[in-house]
């Protein structure tokens, strides 16, 4: 596992108890690369932590959730990846990787302060979308010594029709291979962002600079490593732990903002989250909550209680 120096935890940007640390990792073909590791501790010392990692066009900002953590005695870390938010400069693609497997430092780095230098022995590790796939592809492949982990919304297939995952994917792949950082021609709505953000429709403020109302550019290269980590987690793996898979109930995909743009995943299609969540483990718990958003945590009011209940039953019953 990879430790490397350990740098001063400091302020972070949302204000203390939240400190952050800067990760200095290996330079890649763009220059250097910093992930960056956030905690807020709980009340009281304890041994137990949660490790947290984001999803794509995202960083870490979702305070209540991690409160919710340290009112049940967990230490709450999470780890903005290198090129997304704290972690992101200005020599850099916004998210760019070739091989998901490029994460796995910042999140073996992470994980080595949280055990070897904060000293927990019982950690809980917790991923959104994206990166719901690189953790579970992580800990397939490293066998981290993990009590459990928590999927919200993990994107496990692609979404679209059998064209977009037949052909579409080996086009994908091809032009990945050979070019890359060519940016696929697209056009974002926007309707999630503005769905959470306060000053648009929503009630959570973010830095838009760091995650984007209508997202970041997608580059072939990128794509062509979430098809390629698609393709693994299909073949199946085991991530050697009690594993709860958290999603909306249902797709939209809505022309304007209104309520479907509230009250479904708006993102990826569910019934793919469905039916790939018990490739992860042999032990997999699949909750779908009604009327929830795409983060099942940054949904309205009552979706969101009826999704920390599910938390709650689950940590319970499997991990505490």
């Amino acid at each position: 596992m990879t430790s490397g120096a350990f740098d001063e935890l400091v302020p972070d940007v949302l204000g203390e108890p939240y400190l952050a640390e800067t990760i200095h990792l290996p330079p890649d073909e763009e220059g250097p690369v910093v992930a960056t590791l956030v905690v807020r501790r709980a009340a009281e010392p304890t041994r137990k932590a949660v490790l947290h990692v984001h999803g794509f066009c995202d960083y870490f900002f979702q305070t209540a959730y991690a409160e919710w953590w340290n009112e049940r005695g967990y230490d709450f870390y999470a780890v903005d990846l290198r090129k997304y938010g704290r972690s992101l400069r200005p020599h850099q693609t916004p998210n760019y990787v070739t091989d998901l497997r490029e994460h796995f430092p910042d999140i073996d780095a992470a994980l080595h302060r949280v055990v070897e230098r904060d000293g927990h022995d019982h950690v809980v590790v917790s991923a959104h979308s994206t990166g719901g796939l690189i953790t579970s592809l992580w800990a397939n492949e490293r066998h981290p010594a993990i009590a459990g982990m928590v999927l919200n919304s993990p994107w496990l297939d692609m979404q679209g029709g059998r064209l977009i995952r037949g052909i579409g994917t080996k086009v994908i792949k091809a032009v990945g291979a050979r070019r890359p950082k060519r940016v696929i021609p697209r056009t974002p709505e926007g309707h999630y962002g503005r769905s959470l953000h306060v000053e648009h429709d929503g009630e959570w403020m973010f830095n838009t600079e760091w995650k984007p109302l209508d997202s970041f550019p997608v580059t072939f290269g990128w794509l062509r490593a979430i098809r390629r980590g698609h393709d693994e987690l299909h073949a199946g793996l085991d991530v050697g732990c009690p594993v709860l898979v958290l999603s909306s109930a249902d797709t939209r995909w809505p022309q304007e903002m209104g309520p479907d743009a509230h009250g479904y995943d708006i993102v990826l299609e569910v019934p793919q989250i469905r039916q790939w969540a018990s490739a992860i483990s042999s032990h997999v718990t699949y909750v779908a909550i009604p009327g929830a958003r795409h983060d099942v945590v940054l949904s309205q009011e009552g979706p969101r209680k009826q999704a920390y209940a599910e938390l709650e039953r689950w940590a319970t019953a499997y991990v505490d």
